[in-house]
């Protein structure tokens, strides 16, 4: 009985995180869908509004690292409860703000505890399991976060039209609470330093490195399509203004779908994982370079571009817990800021493409930065260690002899 309410809990407690990167994502994302309500609202142009989300990103790219080594001892509950209770009292403050510098005030504060949050929540989630379920545990975690993309942020939107962008806002602080309680009342107690999670399962600084340069590019190359998509199938693919919204809420499900069905993949073998969810993105972007111009097809790759890049956010979870060099919450940090890094370059680079070669362009940039974010995660097969052979006729240590192909040690060097 003990076992099965600690197996509860712990399911409890993951459906409490996976709420709160739904939130993260949801409050990032929530000023770009109600840019005209809180521009005429607050008295301002909508390229302000619009700073709400690039200076968001600007912070958690900046602060993941320093903030997570500064807090690197405190115990996971109390922490990520004090993040949750930064995010309501943050988010209730935007709502209640009468001018746009307060705004942006208080959405810096929301980054700075969005920062540390991402940098944590993997870890944290992947300690309430068995190592062998990490991968599925991950993907779950971040399907709070593409539920978000796919259903929070249009529903935010959809609020906001009819009821105010502060109404929209304070649906977020009130299920930001909801997520406080439950992290709170079922999360476990643990330090950082604590459980299977804490570190890298097998350290390696150099896998390391081409994780995070995977995580820049392939994000980057993400954002450069997605930022114009809108403006991609009403001008390539001849859709109506008014299917924009449809054809996202479709980009939207897949997402979910991927990110859910990587799991098993990522706990059998995360580098597969990265590798492929980073091909197909490839080929979903190149396809749509290539075929954009007819309808059915640019609907099918613009769904299958927005799996690939939410199954490879799940990969990169995984992949952290493996090969973190150090700490697994300080190197979180880092492929958090790396994303972010991603995303800000992507929508620049997207936004150069545009204005230089049209829209079909940011397609095609996108798919080239997929491709040489592949071309880094193969890398990996370059510096996998491999032991190397005797020379011919010399003898094999006994010590050695399992490392070889087609050799069995014996009962007397098993002793």
């Amino acid at each position: 009985m003990a076992g099965r309410t600690g197996h509860r809990r712990a399911v409890g407690a993951l459906i409490g995180l996976a709420g709160g990167t739904f939130l993260y994502t949801a409050a990032e994302a929530l000023p770009i869908g109600l840019l005209l309500p809180m521009a005429g609202d607050l008295a301002v142009p909508p390229s302000r509004v619009g700073m709400l989300v690039t200076a968001y990103g600007a912070v958690v790219m900046l602060a993941s690292v320093p903030l997570t080594a500064l807090v690197r001892r405190v115990p996971r509950r109390r922490l990520l409860s004090a993040l949750l209770a930064g995010f309501v009292v943050s988010t209730a403050v935007t709502v209640l703000a009468t001018s746009f510098a307060l705004v942006l005030a208080a959405r810096m504060a929301t980054a700075l505890t969005h920062a540390l949050f991402w940098a944590v929540v993997v870890p944290a989630a992947a300690e309430l399991f068995r190592p062998g379920l990490r991968g599925r545990v991950v993907a779950v975690v971040f399907a709070g976060g593409n539920a978000a993309l796919a259903l929070g942020v249009p529903a935010g939107t959809w609020l906001g039209e009819r009821a105010g962008w502060r109404a929209s806002f304070l649906a977020v602080a009130g299920f930001g609470a909801i997520v406080l309680v439950v992290v709170a009342a079922l999360l476990p107690s643990t330090r950082p330093e604590e459980g299977h999670a804490a570190r890298g399962a097998t350290p390696d600084a150099r896998r390391f490195g081409l994780l995070v340069a995977a995580a820049v590019l392939a994000t980057a190359g993400a954002i450069a399509a997605y930022t114009y998509v809108a403006l991609f199938v009403t001008e390539i693919s001849g859709f109506a203004a008014s299917s924009v919204g449809a054809i996202l809420l479709a980009r939207g499900v897949a997402s979910v779908l991927g990110i859910l069905a990587v799991g098993a993949v990522v706990d059998r073998n995360p580098w597969l994982a990265l590798i492929g969810t980073v091909a197909l993105q490839t080929v979903a972007l190149l396809g749509l370079s290539a075929f954009g111009h007819h309808a059915v097809p640019a609907v099918g790759l613009i769904a299958l571009a927005g799996l690939a890049f939410a199954a490879f956010t799940a990969a990169l979870g995984g992949l952290v817990l493996q090969v973190a060099p150090g700490r697994s919450d300080l190197a979180a940090a880092a492929v958090s800021a790396a994303v972010n890094v991603g995303i800000t370059g992507g929508a620049f680079v997207g936004s150069l493409a545009l204005t230089d070669h049209g829209v079909r362009s940011t397609v095609l940039i996108g798919a080239l930065l997929s491709v040489v974010a592949l071309t880094a995660a193969l890398g990996e097969r370059l510096i996998r260690p491999v032991a190397a052979a005797p020379p011919a006729g010399a003898p094999v240590r006994p010590d050695r002899a399992e490392c070889l192909p087609g050799t069995r040690r014996t009962p007397a060097q098993a002793g």
